[in-house]
């Protein structure tokens, strides 16, 4: 037969181990590829292979034949990879023939090796058995991504470098279990490399799949744990898809297990899914050994009880979560003595230190808030005087005011001269947790909001109400059944009864409890789910503050009151929405689906946000719609946190993947969504129009940049459309809800401005290394990206020097750029870009510091007699190069690299040899450098910067322009020359770009005597990366839908709305009402009018200007001034004759007169501005005026 393995390239050979067989191997010999091998089973099976090096996942795929007499099969297995996901064994045994049953084998098998963990292949359904207990020969199923197999043993693997498809990769370095960073960047900014090898030692159960507990199987996948292994034997029922996205209608009546792991699988590569094969937990305890983590939902409050009472005894972490339509609880038990190593995540505080007193307090220099808080422990460095204070033990800090705190008892220490910085250490906090039979009776309860203080208690016996109707009845209660809420109501009353603390019970709160106990919601189980992964992976990295240690939280805001709800409108109907049927009722479920919603962005949030749409059925009905707009590729890095994308999806646009990822997860959406691939903005009104506009019902930022959410919010405002905005920040995150006419907009609030350093800090006088990844940053900007394309404008525009220069006032540095990259500098092959590169080492680490400290010598001081170098400046050191330090080599590697791009010249990504580099160095001739007395250097930034011409031109120095201008080449002489400039990239770790700033950012830090920062901390400085983690989005999320069902029931109440801010590391949650929209007054002639500064507006026809004045005077406003965009269209103090041929016009005719530019044939209105007194003749504040065009 012809074999299905497509061809490859560069295939290896590779030494495959056999284990122990009753039939020795022929020597065990290395096997060429594509050729017969044969296993010596006692089934002759016969393997054709090959080897693949995936260059999107970092791994090597191993392709297999697999050619027995009755039938043959592929197999594609992962062979080693860069995370926790080890190389495995292919076992020679018949089980992998046809016909065998995998992992039924006889207990007298002599040849399986205990010590290993083996792979079987069967051919049903590309299953894979995995025989995790060899002696016991207990056998459980594992799922990998795509049904890939893991089939080679690691023994055989060599620890050496491989060369397929080109590509190198050290294999013993990916056994060891390194963290793939293109995958995991963005959440390795929030927990760190430490937390992340900790998680990927890790063995984590989940126990009941469904919408909950999938939602945490799912955020856990993405993170990235040893292994993920779930459990739920009961079927699944119609029911379950109102908030379990991986099951479809076909798997009702299937295992919830057995047909989710597969599909929780794909989610990553480096996380193996199995299924824990037993008909319950609590059969056999001793199985839940194997696990650090177990997490229960769903599970009974015997079983609770049971487990936790093992896992609390046996070191083993446990999370408890339940949601009830509205209402949810989580619990968490980590042991006695569970140690945190950083309760808050937050980066340590550092500052420069003014002076220390005898009594040991400390205060910051210049001011500057030290940001410490009591209980805070800091070290010292540098400290002139008390010098036992320098790299002493951590010293406990007591905060005296926002620019001092003291440091306890600091006699025999000396007397403090000068100097020195103060560094925040992060110190482990140790805390108990008590079982859950301990906590049942006095539990610890972390509020959720507020302004239900009274709540979680209450609650607290009410879901213990709802274990016992389910344990007497065999159900939960009945929706919206008064009898089962009457029976639920006292035994809540009868357990709040009991012990010494007893409490009021709310009535209603727990006849509601009862009401939506069958009630499943895809929104809840989303905040939830995220709430919960987070604590377990807290439990098994010790980082961020773990919950103390239950959490209560209810959203009854969101049961709709513009339609009824009673027990015949909410029972089941046999729908995939029965869970969210049983809460909000049928005719609710009508107007979600007849909903016509804009998202815009479909990255993690807006990933998110579908999912949950799809689920909630929005949009699927006659008159719905969701209409997604996102121009961006999926990227791998993607990958880790916008689940609905997969590694073969890298490379697609975003909107058109996740729409597609969404119509498989509910069919009801298919020809429901409209992907719109263009950025929403200024520039696509033309697509993005009044039709469109006006035809949505409402409106869902998921942008992760702040303008163009501004952009969205104002679009907003003007058609009045109601808009749920929401962000994250690594476990922070918000949630905000504008409404028309009653709250305040997006944009009404502002975010604090990104810091910025003054630039003679970062030229002259940088003292940490932000500062020294900034200057890395613009000088990348100054040798990659400007002079490239100066030189590209000085060759296409024929009067580039007397035009364009002449207005920038900077032409001399500006012509010598182009000079020097035209003429005196211009490389012509790879050789020259690297003695380029030693050059700019030359200049920027040695000859700039010589310079600066000719200036301004070690000894120099200030004019009130202080040291110069002192407080935040601190003296350089010039560096020699050294070819040998890593770092010195990397900045010229990476500098020749990027001025070659810059010319197009090949060379650097062709295989040259450090050896090359070094050699073509070794023959460079460097000049001493000698200072220049002419150089003036900035002191401080208070000081005029003396190198800047105030204003006056270079081409006021005719001389020494001129001939800069006539060194150039003619431009006639560089037809077709165009350089490429170097285009910033973060994510691409072969172009050189974050190797340059880390190098030169280092190099510099060294002539400072400043901390390094490694690569990656580089990388999230320099590229500004947002960290993300799958958690925090898919708790915001989750808290934007709760929000979207009260605006589309229609509630016009503020205080039922809720702005949400959470912080899972602390963890915190803050919910408040929104702010109301600003109200003004003017008097007209009918008396005082109110009107909404944010949301009002005045609306006319096209007019003339002499009518649009009489209309307003009619309302007691006279209008002073009127203006459309930059253009004045009428002033009360313009003559007469000025006014006499505008007060005829039309106001469109006006607008395009005035304007000179005539009004697009998309744009349906004008906005006016106007200034106006009122009837008291002062000056007023009124809305904007919207000229209504009917086209």
């Amino acid at each position: 037969m012809t074999s299905p393995i497509p061809a490859l390239e560069n295939p290896r050979q590779l030494n495959l181990g056999f284990g122990r067989s009753k039939i020795p191997p022929p020597g065990n010999k290395p096997v060429q590829p594509n050729r017969d091998l044969d296993l010596h089973t006692e089934t002759s099976i016969t393997c054709t292979f090959a080897l693949s090096y995936d260059k999107v996942f970092g791994c090597y795929w191993l392709l297999l034949l697999f050619d027995s007499r009755d039938k043959a099969f592929l197999k594609i297995g992962l062979l080693a990879c860069k995370h926790n996901c080890h190389p495995f064994t292919i076992h020679s045994h018949a089980d992998i023939a046809v016909g065998v049953t995998p992992g039924k084998r006889k207990a007298s098998d002599e040849h399986v090796r205990p010590e290993k963990r083996f792979m079987m292949v069967s051919k049903a359904e590309g299953v894979i058995t995995c025989i995790t207990n060899a002696e016991a020969l207990h056998a459980s199923t594992l799922y990998l991504p795509s049904t890939h197999c893991l089939l080679v043993n690691q023994d055989s693997l060599q620890d050496n470098h491989m060369d397929v498809d080109g590509s190198a990769v050290d294999i013993g370095q990916l056994k060891n279990g390194d963290i793939d960073d293109s995958l995991y960047s963005r959440q390795l900014y929030v927990l760190g490399h430490e937390a992340m090898r900790r998680m990927g030692a890790s063995h984590v159960l989940i126990a009941g799949l469904r919408g909950l507990g999938v939602e945490i199987a799912k955020n856990v996948a993405l993170a990235g744990v040893k292994s993920l292994t779930l459990f739920d034997p009961e079927p699944a029922a119609i029911s379950d898809l109102s908030s379990q996205f991986f099951l479809h209608p076909d798997d009702v009546g299937k295992p919830r297990a057995a047909v989710t792991a597969p599909r929780v699988a794909e989610l990553n590569a480096y996380t193996p899914v199995s299924v824990h094969s037993s008909k319950s937990l609590t059969d056999n305890l001793e199985d839940l050994r194997q696990y650090q983590v177990i997490v229960l939902t769903g599970a009974s409050l015997k079983d609770q009880l049971t487990i936790s009472e093992f896992a609390h005894n046996h070191g083993i972490f446990l999370v408890v979560a339940d949601v009830y339509g509205l209402f949810g609880s989580i619990f968490t038990d980590f042991g006695q003595r569970f140690s945190i190593a950083d309760p808050t995540g937050e980066n340590p505080v550092s500052g420069i230190v003014a002076a220390i007193d005898s009594d040991g307090l400390v205060s910051a220099l210049d001011e500057t808030r030290h940001g410490l808080e009591d209980g805070d422990y800091v070290t010292f460095s540098e400290v002139q005087g008390m010098t036992a204070l320098n790299d002493s033990t951590p010293r406990k800090v007591a905060v005296k005011g926002p620019y001092t705190f003291s440091i306890g008892d600091v006699s025999g220490l000396g007397e403090y001269k000068r100097g020195g910085l103060y560094t925040q250490v992060k110190m482990p906090k140790v805390v108990d947790f008590e079982p859950l039979s301990k906590q049942l009776r006095k539990p610890s309860i972390l509020e959720s909001d507020f302004a239900k203080f009274d709540r979680p208690q209450q609650l607290h016996c009410g879901f213990q109400a709802l274990h016992a109707f389910k344990n007497k009845h065999g159900r939960l209660p009945r929706p919206h059944n008064d009898e089962d809420a009457t029976s639920v109501l006292q035994i809540t009353r009868d357990l709040a009864g009991q012990g010494d603390d007893k409490m009021d019970i709310d009535e209603k709160l727990i006849r509601e409890l009862s009401y939506q106990a069958q009630g499943d919601l895809s929104p809840m189980a989303a905040f939830f789910g995220g709430l919960a992964a987070q604590e377990v992976l807290k439990s098994v990295s010790g980082k961020f503050h773990p919950i103390m240690q239950w959490l209560y939280f209810d959203s009854l805001e969101s049961l709709p009151v513009s339609v009824q709800r009673s027990e015949d409108l909410c029972k089941p109907e046999g729908s995939r929405y029965d869970g969210q049927i049983a809460v909000f009722g049928a005719d609710f479920q009508e107007r979600l689906a007849n909903v016509n919603q804009f998202l815009v962005g479909a990255g993690a949030i807006g990933c998110e946000m579908l999912k949950n749409w799809a689920l909630i059925g929005l949009g699927t009905g006659p008159k719905g719609n969701i209409s997604v707009a996102d121009m961006d590729q999926i990227e791998k890095s993607n990958l880790n946190r916008q689940f609905l994308f997969r590694p073969k999806d890298v490379g697609k646009l975003k909107a058109d993947c996740a729409a597609a990822a969404v119509q498989a997860m509910n069919p009801e959406l298919e020809g429901k969504i409209t992907t719109l691939r263009d950025r929403v903005g200024p520039e696509t009104e033309h697509i993005f129009n009044e039709t469109f506009w006006e035809g949505l019902d409402g409106v869902t930022n998921a942008l992760d940049n702040v303008d163009a959410r501004q952009y969205v919010d104002r679009r907003c405002v003007f058609f009045r459309k109601p808009l749920v905005d929401s962000g994250t920040l690594g476990t922070k995150g918000n949630s905000q809800v504008v409404l028309p006419r009653l709250t305040e907009s997006y944009s009404s609030s502002q975010d604090p401005p990104e810091q910025s350093f003054p630039q003679c800090t970062l030229r002259s006088f940088p003292n940490k290394i932000e500062h020294t990844i900034a200057w890395a940053k613009e000088k990348f900007h100054q040798y990659f990206v400007g002079p490239p394309e100066t030189v590209n404008l000085y060759v296409a525009q024929s009067n580039y020097i007397e035009q364009t220069l002449k207005q920038s006032g900077n032409e001399i540095p500006t012509l010598e750029s182009i000079r020097d990259f035209l003429v005196t500098e211009k490389p012509f092959n790879f050789d020259d870009c690297i003695i380029w590169a030693r050059q700019q080492f030359e200049k920027e680490f040695n000859n700039a510091i010589q310079q600066l400290l000719y200036n301004f010598p070690k000894d120099s001081t200030t004019s009130s007699g202080a040291p110069f170098w002192s407080g935040p400046k601190r003296a350089p050191e010039p560096l020699r190069f050294d070819a040998n330090n890593s770092t010195h080599l990397g900045f010229v590697i990476a500098t020749a690299n990027l001025h070659a791009f810059n010319y197009g010249i090949s060379g650097g990504k062709d295989g040259v040899s450090e050896a090359h580099y070094k050699k073509v160095m070794e023959n460079m001739i460097i000049p001493e450098f000698s200072p220049n007395p002419t150089v003036k250097i900035q002191a401080d930034e208070n000081e005029p910067d003396p190198n800047v011409q105030n204003g006056k031109s270079s081409f006021d120095d005719n001389d020494e322009l001129q001939k800069l201008v006539s060194s150039l080449p003619p431009r006639k002489s560089l037809a077709g020359l165009k350089l490429e400039p170097v285009e910033f990239e973060k994510d691409d770790d072969t172009n050189h770009h974050i190797d340059f700033i880390t190098a030169a950012s280092n190099l510099r830090a060294q002539n400072y005597a400043i901390a390094e920062a490694d690569r990656h901390k580089t990388k999230f400085i320099a590229g500004k990366i947002i960290p993300a983690i799958a958690t925090t989005t898919a708790l915001v999320t989750g808290l934007v839908v709760l929000e979207l069902y009260k605006i589309i029931d229609g509630k016009d109440d503020i205080e039922q709305y809720k702005n949400g801010f959470v912080n899972l590391a602390l963890p915190f949650f803050g919910f408040s009402e929104p702010i109301a929209s600003p109200k003004g007054k003017y008097l007209g002639k009918e008396g005082e009018v109110t009107i909404d500064k944010l949301w009002d507006r005045f609306e006319v026809e096209d007019i003339t200007l002499q009518d649009f004045l009489d209309h307003f005077s009619g309302k007691g406003l006279d209008v002073m001034m009127l203006s459309s965009g930059v253009s004045l269209l009428y002033a009360s103090f313009y003559p007469p004759k000025k006014l006499k041929d505008r007060m005829g016009l039309k106001l469109s005719q006006l607008v395009e007169t005035i304007s000179k530019k005539p009004i697009p044939d998309y744009q349906k209105n004008v906005i006016f501005e106007m200034t106006v007194e009122d009837q008291t003749g002062e000056d007023v504040e009124v809305p904007y005026v919207m000229l209504k065009l009917r086209k």
